[in-house]
């Protein structure tokens, strides 16, 4: 529908990447490693284009925004990704852990790109961090576990992100952590609280305070009514955790890349 939220225009101040040029789907599989791709019946050819152009952009700025490879986006190719398809009823984006694959709704899914992303890292990454967690468990949901963490650079700097989430510096639940406790029992439900959802919350707040922008990618962790809810980090927290955050994956593209050379 010519309509949707798809034909919108979704601000971005990144540099080029395509010089006006037209990509795929399959181009961004090629250049990201996406073990698969799919598009859903009810995408037309125009939509197919527009969206590719999106997702290529988007992914791009991510790449530029954290400083790492193409490879750690693909998760080691572990990753898929869906458009249109794959989804949830009332959901406009979805990570499915189970086939590890990051589905956007077609009409509704500009903006969440970051937050289902980070879902797939922290679901990636846990395995990797610790490895005694459960199988199929979340970074995030291990550390505040309590499961032991294998002993490296990173995986420490990952543990002071978690740390920074969950605690104040009383060893207490943080405010963070308060106010999605709150905004749950205000919803008669469990949603914003989970561990993931916390982390996911937090680094699409990061990857948006950045400079570089993408309102495709990220959106709405500021003046949305999700935000007007305090379900976002803000304040001095929010600072600290994008430091610590982009911290992380600074040292993460380093890693990788004396890892290539």
């Amino acid at each position: 529908m010519a309509n949707g939220r798809l034909h919108g225009e979704f601000f971005r101040n990144g540099p080029s990447h395509r010089d006006g040029a037209d990509v795929s789907f399959q181009d961004i599989r090629k250049l990201f490693n996406f073990s698969t791709i799919s598009v859903g019946r009810w995408v037309t050819p125009a939509e197919q284009q527009l969206a590719a152009n999106l997702f290529f952009d988007a992914l791009c700025d991510l790449v530029d925004i954290l400083q790492i490879n193409e490879l750690v986006i693909s998760l080691n190719g572990s990753l898929s990704l869906a458009f249109g398809t794959g989804g949830q009823k009332h959901v406009s984006a979805h990570y499915n852990s189970t086939k590890r694959q990051l589905a956007l709704a077609k009409n509704a899914g500009g903006g969440a790109l970051a937050h289902e992303w980070f879902h797939a890292f922290d679901h990636y990454i846990a395995a990797k961090v610790f490895p005694s967690s459960a199988i199929g468990s979340f970074a995030s949901q291990a550390w505040l576990d309590d499961a032991q963490a294998l002993d490296h650079p990173l995986n420490s700097q990952l543990c002071d992100c978690f740390k920074l989430l969950f605690l104040n510096d009383q060893s207490a639940p943080s405010n963070y952590l308060l106010r999605s406790i709150e905004a749950d029992r205000a919803l008669k439900m469990y949603y914003y609280a989970m561990p993931q959802e916390m982390a996911a919350r937090a680094f699409e707040a990061c990857v948006q305070d950045q400079p570089m922008k993408n309102a495709f990618l990220v959106q709405g962790t500021k003046m949305s009514t999700e935000a007007r809810l305090g379900i976002y980090p803000h304040g001095t927290l929010r600072k600290q955790l994008n430091h610590a955050l982009m911290l992380y994956f600074y040292q993460l593209g380093i890693a990788l890349a004396n890892k290539v050379t």
